[in-house]
């Protein structure tokens, strides 16, 4: 082999492993650019996945209750709040041991309820009354709400013994009606799974206690 060839073959071989190098690192380079751009996007729609589920849970918090929960909230509050006036009206008032008993129950489930719908008002950023509520200040205008004019609050005060026992018990019927029917109100428009509950049971637990009040005026 003559010097000429030796050297041309060297150069060849040079050239070969410099383009083999050359192909190598642009192989690396591409991968660790394609691993960047793969993982950027693959957090990147962590990130976005993250955002719209939490979007999602907002909007849901947000939406968890309408109209009709609110009025239904705001409109028992104060129809709750005068059943317990009633009820402590029995305090000295009342003859009946059933009606001593009833007047007991009724202040033990509502005080609750009350709390509890005040707490839905706050967390909804509503207020605790209407601006206007029709029927409630004055009973008897055909509202259906059942509550108490100002002036059957003052006959009811005056009263005593077997008098107080059986006007109580009318007058809380009407006044226990009056929920039911707003409660029946709530669970047909109302959104609010916690508010439609409780419509529920006072559907279920004033029922209950008209039958028992209409069996004190029966025997009364």
């Amino acid at each position: 082999m003559t010097a000429f060839t030796r050297t041309a073959l060297r150069r060849k071989s040079a050239r070969r492993i410099t383009a083999v190098g050359l192909v190598t690192a642009g192989t690396l380079f591409l991968a660790a650019c394609g691993g960047d751009g793969m993982d950027g996007m693959d957090h990147g729609s962590d990130s976005g996945s993250a955002s719209a589920t939490d979007q999602a849970g907002d909007a849901d918090q947000a939406g968890d209750f309408n109209d009709a929960d609110v009025t239904f909230a705001q409109m028992m509050i104060p129809h709750h709040e005068q059943a317990l006036e009633m009820a402590e009206l029995a305090d000295g008032r009342a003859s009946d041991a059933e009606i001593k008993e009833l007047a007991g129950e009724i202040e033990k489930a509502q005080d609750p309820e009350i709390k509890t719908m005040k707490g839905w008002l706050e967390s909804w950023k509503q207020p605790t009354a209407m601006e206007s509520m029709p029927g409630m200040d004055h009973g008897g205008d055909g509202s259906g709400d059942g509550m108490m004019s100002a002036a059957d609050m003052e006959e009811l005060k005056a009263m005593k013994g077997t008098g107080f026992d059986k006007a109580f018990a009318e007058m809380m019927i009407e006044h226990h009606n009056g929920a039911i029917s707003m409660a029946e109100d709530e669970q047909k428009n109302g959104t609010n799974a916690d508010a439609k509950k409780m419509a529920g049971t006072i559907i279920k637990g004033q029922s209950a206690e008209v039958k028992q009040l209409q069996s004190i005026v029966d025997r009364l």
